[in-house]
């Protein structure tokens, strides 16, 4: 017996040390770069989100391929590939597309500039929808397979409203908010959208629009007002898209990687994905490489993010700002940051303070601001360090103002029976219970408390755009703007995306024109490992209990504040055009 069980110890033994020099065999393989062929072209996967800081990856080569690219990778992909002779062409095949506008337009800016470099680029799409077909046009050519549907057919806003189901639930929304375009609490209080919504709203999607059949017209060669025309036609079958030129040839996917392949003078199988490319691509860079720090600030402004597992990966904290502020503050190898703002904005301290370690930055590194798909409300003023500030067109910005808001649930709470008796001290010690409804000198006092901020926001903006507050607040307002508008008024500086960023940086960096440039992330991307053995971080003061961190992290952009409470600096809605 005592040997039986000496066997079976030993053979676990044996078995685990296997399974940990496998892993670290796998580990030490996934990150060997790959060897590039002489010649190749260049397969371009485009789906999903799009992040803008890498998710948490998992050392194992089949699961790291899998892995989403972010923008700034795909930035390097596509400039990269522009210069480097080992590859021939593109094939790019967007599905699924979730990211906003404003990510697709810097794909399509690289897209232009492997074109103008002399290599062709070929796109395959499998059932698109606006996103993936506005990507597509930018490409010498455009397929789908036969039987196929291109669904394109405008863009709509739909906005949900409320009320009438709180109203049946004896739930009442009490919301205050400085700004007659701040109607983020306009879902809970209204049963449809106020005039400044639907001012604010048409003039975004009017914009947009218009920016789209542009796009696709120069893409496909076609009059704006062609393309507006078609589109009032859509969604197309595969065969009428064809007719209708908005598609060159109905293909499948194998016949159009041989079609680039060919006339490029390749085999078809003489590919390499964007991720084999990237780890390859190295020897590219030369002793003229200079790195510039891409931080990113990422999701909602919190006090303080999840204390558990992955518990940052979704928010903006001005702990996490001030780490990573430090990090980059402190390397004498990064010449310049580019500050990547893609929020909605959240907790009005949370924001100010944030801002005044992104000032402290300023001062010791030379700062760029480029906004992704969103930089509104609190998002916008985090960006007001007085630094270039940079925004696609198509990006949501603005929506200077400041909201509260709270339930009253004194009428659920009857009608399932509950009964509460509420003894105080302090005439607003009831300020935020939610039994009883805000007094008038109650909402006098909280109302004061939102001018104060509402006031302080536009002090930040007027003393970052380095204008009078008078010419700041008839654009504040909390009104959202989109990209090309803010240029037109002056919230931002310039419109494009990151190449615009470098350019703009080059010269505040004492970098030449013949200085290549290398994005270093920040925060770096984490291994499963590191997040297992980080350490527990203190406790801060509002921070979201590990508990609910799951939930948190799988809320739409703007919700998580809410649950946190406060004052907030947040965009009045989630914008998703369809």
């Amino acid at each position: 017996m005592k040997k039986f069980l000496l066997g079976i110890l030993a053979g676990l033994i044996i078995a685990v040390v296997s399974s940990v020099v496998i892993f670290f065999g796998a580990v030490k393989f996934a990150n060997r770069p790959p060897d590039l062929p002489a010649k190749a072209w260049l397969a371009l996967r485009v789906e999903g989100e799009l992040p803008e800081a890498p998710p948490v990856s998992f050392p194992l080569p089949a699961l790291e391929a899998r892995s989403p690219l972010t923008v700034a990778e795909m930035w390097s992909v596509l400039r990269r590939a522009a210069r480097d002779p080992h590859i021939q062409g593109v094939v790019l095949k967007p599905r699924g597309l979730a990211a906003g506008w404003g990510k697709i337009e810097e794909i399509r800016a690289g897209i232009e500039t492997v074109r103008k470099a002399g290599k062709p680029v070929y796109a395959w799409l499998a059932s698109p929808g606006m996103r993936e077909y506005y990507l597509a046009s930018a490409a010498d050519k455009v397929f789908v397979t036969p039987e196929d549907i291109v669904d394109v057919k405008g863009l709509r806003i739909e906005a949900t409203y409320l009320k009438g189901t709180l109203d049946k639930l004896g739930v009442e929304a009490e919301v205050e908010h400085i700004g007659k375009y701040k109607d983020a609490g306009d879902a809970f209080t209204r049963t449809g959208m106020s005039p400044e919504s639907k001012e604010a709203l048409n003039a975004i999607l009017d914009e947009l629009y218009g920016r789209l059949c542009a796009g696709i017209g120069s893409g496909r060669r076609l009059a704006p007002e062609k393309v507006r025309a078609l589109l009032d036609e859509g969604p197309f079958l595969a065969p009428k898209a064809k007719d209708a030129g908005l598609v060159d040839g109905l293909e499948y996917e194998r016949d159009v990687e041989k079609m680039l392949a060919e006339k490029v003078g390749l085999d078809a199988t003489k590919s390499v994905s964007a991720r084999q490319f990237l780890q390859g691509s190295g020897a590219l860079e030369s002793k003229k490489t200079r790195s510039i720090a891409y931080l990113v600030a990422q999701g909602d402004i919190l006090r303080g993010a999840a204390a558990g597992l992955f518990g940052e990966d979704r928010s903006i904290t001005p702990r996490l700002i001030e780490r990573q502020a430090k990090l980059i503050g402190d390397d004498p190898s990064i010449k310049g940051v580019i500050l990547r703002i893609d929020s909605p904005g959240g907790d009005a301290i949370a924001s100010d303070e944030i801002l005044s370690e992104l000032r402290k930055l300023a001062r010791k590194k030379p700062l760029v601001i480029s906004m992704s798909d969103v930089a509104a409300s609190g998002g916008y003023y985090i960006a007001m360090t007085g630094d270039p500030l940079i925004a696609y067109p198509q990006t949501v910005t603005g929506s200077i103002g400041v909201i509260y808001g709270k339930a009253n649930l004194a009428g659920l709470y009857e009608k399932v029976g509950i009964s509460k008796e509420v003894l105080q001290r302090g005439r607003f010690a009831d300020i935020d219970s939610d039994f009883r409804k805000l007094s008038p000198e109650g909402r006098a006092k909280l109302r004061e408390s939102l001018q104060f901020i509402y006031d302080g926001f536009i002090r930040k903006v007027a003393a970052g755009r380095r204008r009078k507050a008078s010419d700041i607040e008839p654009l504040a307002q909390g009104r959202v703007w989109i990209g090309a508008h803010a240029r037109q008024n002056g919230l931002v500086d310039e419109v494009g995306g990151l190449d615009k960023a470098v350019e703009l940086l080059r010269p505040k960096a004492g970098l030449g024109p013949e200085d290549q440039v290398r994005l270093v992330l920040f925060p770096g991307q984490r291994t499963l490992l590191d997040e297992i053995f980080r350490p527990v971080p203190e406790t801060e003061s509002g921070s979201v209990s590990t508990e609910v961190s799951m939930l948190v992290r799988q809320l739409p952009p703007g919700v998580a504040p809410w649950l946190a409470g406060g004052i907030l600096r947040v965009m009045p809605y989630q914008l998703s055009f369809r």
